[in-house]
């Protein structure tokens, strides 16, 4: 996979489809490497005609990493002193990206604190943004998407100290977080997660970006001011972003198409792939009316 130098730092990237197609780009979550974005779910995206782009986000996989440990209990409360970076800083690298690789414009989609990268790029750099999907996601605003006790549990569990043991974690964490409707079979998590911890075992790294999700502001005004075409999906039953995140983005962006899913958890079962892409293509389809 190549690397890109952008705002300052590496960007571990891998593109699919033809670059003459319309750009996606696609973001992951917390702790999440370019690999999360499962294999089929991107062909599928890219048989529709877009040229794909994913990418380590800072701190995790094959970008550039980070020094320190954020004070989270002191996040939690309030004190954003220990945090290194913010989410408006992660996506400065997504536009810097798009830059290295020559795209004027990109359609975005980002799951999760992807989502939150996606928003903030959409208010910080609209003039990059063609169409924008934030998919369980939040605004930042600290009364609504709260995580259920057993999520936030799963999410802030201690380090694993060995490779078996983290891929243990990240099967409970999943099957907690996961779609209850939807499950993915154990052996396709397990899979998942050993690839994940072979590439790249950064959990110093998550707790930085944990710390930047904490520190950031606010972005239900910034979004108010957006007129672009903007899709907000969200699972009804996600315990790690409750349905309110969903609903106040929506809200915020003035023209918002907004799709709840019945039964999908924080996470994106295959079973959902076609209904998710498809809203995704239709709302790229009102970028160029």
């Amino acid at each position: 996979m190549p690397t890109a130098h952008a705002n300052g730092i590496d960007l571990e990237y891998e593109t699919m489809g033809d670059p003459s197609d319309p750009a996606l780009l696609m973001v992951m979550g917390l702790g999440g490497q370019l690999i999360a974005w499962s294999e089929g779910f991107v062909a599928q995206l890219t048989d529709r005609g877009f040229f794909t782009i994913r990418f380590d986000n800072r701190d995790v996989g094959l970008s550039t990493k980070f020094e320190g440990m954020p004070e989270i209990t002191a996040l939690f409360g309030g004190d954003h002193s220990s945090a290194p970076y913010r989410v408006e800083d992660m996506a400065d690298d997504a536009a810097a990206l798009l830059t290295e690789l020559g795209v004027a414009q990109a359609h975005v989609m980002g799951v999760s604190m992807g989502g939150m990268i996606t928003q903030a790029l959409a208010v910080n750099h609209t003039d990059r943004v063609r169409s924008a999907c934030s998919i369980m996601s939040t605004t930042g605003d600290r009364t609504i998407g709260a995580p259920s006790g057993e999520a936030i549990a799963a999410l802030l569990r201690p380090i694993a100290t060995s490779r078996e043991e983290a891929i243990a974690a990240s099967l409970e964490a999943s099957k907690v977080i996961g779609s209850p409707a939807y499950p993915t079979p154990d052996d396709v998590l397990t899979e998942r997660a050993a690839a994940a911890y072979d590439r790249c075992y950064c959990p110093e790294g998550t707790a930085r970006q944990l710390g930047a999700i904490l520190a950031s502001p606010d972005r239900t005004e910034a979004l108010s001011g957006l007129r672009m075409p903007f899709l907000v999906i969200h699972g009804e039953a996600d315990p790690l972003v409750s349905l309110s995140g969903g609903e106040g983005t929506a809200a915020a962006v003035p023209g918002c198409t907004f799709i709840t899913i019945p039964g999908m958890g924080h996470d994106l079962p295959e079973a959902l792939w076609g209904q998710i892409i498809s809203a995704v293509v239709a709302n790229t389809a009102l970028a160029a009316v």
